[in-house]
């Protein structure tokens, strides 16, 4: 019997997401490697889901022709002026272009991925520390 291709896809996008999903192992720090230059304004979000809770949506605008040391203070800037993010995480920006996102004493250990980004010309990459 054969199955309709739509059923095929449908079926092919649930295993994709799920062995995404399988392969969130939280840490307790992470390193946001930024690399490129902003070659159109637009945002980055980034979901931080803490262990156990409901994930966070960061949403972090960035100016056109914004160098990869800015784009990297911007996300460290944004992350430190939102509450959700600041009483939860220590952030800092390390070699210029690399933002280190810290649990604070007594937080769980969370997850770090890059959501849909407008901004052309960046590359963001999550490494757990």
């Amino acid at each position: 019997m054969r199955l309709p291709r739509s059923f095929a896809c449908v079926a092919g996008a649930f295993l994709l997401l799920a062995a995404v999903a399988a392969d969130a192992r939280p840490s307790n720090k992470w390193r946001l490697q930024c690399s490129g230059n902003a070659e159109s304004a637009g945002s980055i979000t980034l979901v931080m889901e803490p262990r156990g809770e409901p994930a966070l949506r960061f949403e972090i605008p960035i100016r056109h022709r914004t160098s990869e040391n800015a784009v990297a203070r911007a996300i460290r800037d944004a992350l430190k002026a939102d509450p959700r993010a600041a009483s939860r995480w220590r952030m800092e920006v390390d070699d210029g272009e690399d933002v280190l996102i810290k649990k604070r004493r007594g937080q769980p250990d969370f997850d770090l991925r890059v959501g849909p980004t407008t901004v052309r010309g960046i590359r963001l990459n999550p490494d757990r520390e």
